[in-house]
């Protein structure tokens, strides 16, 4: 009689873009037919986008490995939970030498065979807020000082301007009616002298 093959099956993200200097949690999950054993262990590795040979990335067998060489050594830290079926890891400080395919592999004895999960990684350059946004943000703040000023300025010409049509008018308005009432009084003192 046949039995069937006891395989562990293994989830990860299947593309991951990330910024430049950040840290990522790159996730992979498991799931097994037979209960966690003792002998669980879980191998990372990562392919270069140029398809050169792979390269350690973590090891765990009872506890977390560290590498002691290579490109991750002291970049790479786990965040895993075997009793959640979780064997993610964590790398800092990205790079753009990073850009490529990271593999995730469980063997959870008697399930040795199974699936191995891939991760296609992409590092995107970061752009320096004080760089383009600082000087993108200087330039909209002058050109929004420069319109207010201008606004400014111009209304306050223009509420001048009305002010002193109002004082021409006044001192105008006062003249005649000191002229009116100088040629009244000339008008009635006249009718005296006769």
């Amino acid at each position: 009689a046949l039995w069937p093959a006891a395989a562990v099956e293994v989830h990860t993200s299947k593309e991951v873009d990330a910024v430049n200097g950040t840290n990522l949690r790159l996730k992979c999950t498991f799931s097994s037919s037979s209960p966690i054993s003792q002998h669980l262990s879980v191998t990372w590795n990562f392919q270069p986008e140029d398809l050169s040979s792979h390269e350690p990335v973590f090891y765990y067998l009872k506890e977390p490995y560290k590498l002691s060489a290579g490109r991750f050594k002291e970049r790479v830290t786990w965040d895993g939970n075997i009793e959640r079926n979780d064997v993610s890891i964590i790398i800092w400080n990205l790079q753009p030498t990073d850009n490529g395919t990271f593999t995730c592999q469980v063997k959870n004895p008697p399930d040795v065979d199974g699936t191995i999960g891939e991760v296609r990684l992409r590092v995107v350059q970061k752009v320096h807020f004080s760089e383009i946004h600082f000087l993108a943000v200087a330039i909209g703040s002058a050109c929004v000082l420069m319109i207010i000023v201008v606004t400014v300025v111009i209304i306050c010409r223009h509420h001048r301007k009305k002010a002193q049509e109002k004082r021409i008018e006044v001192a105008d308005t006062e003249l005649r009616e000191k002229e009116n009432l100088r040629i009244r009084e000339e008008k009635e003192a006249r009718p005296l002298e006769d």
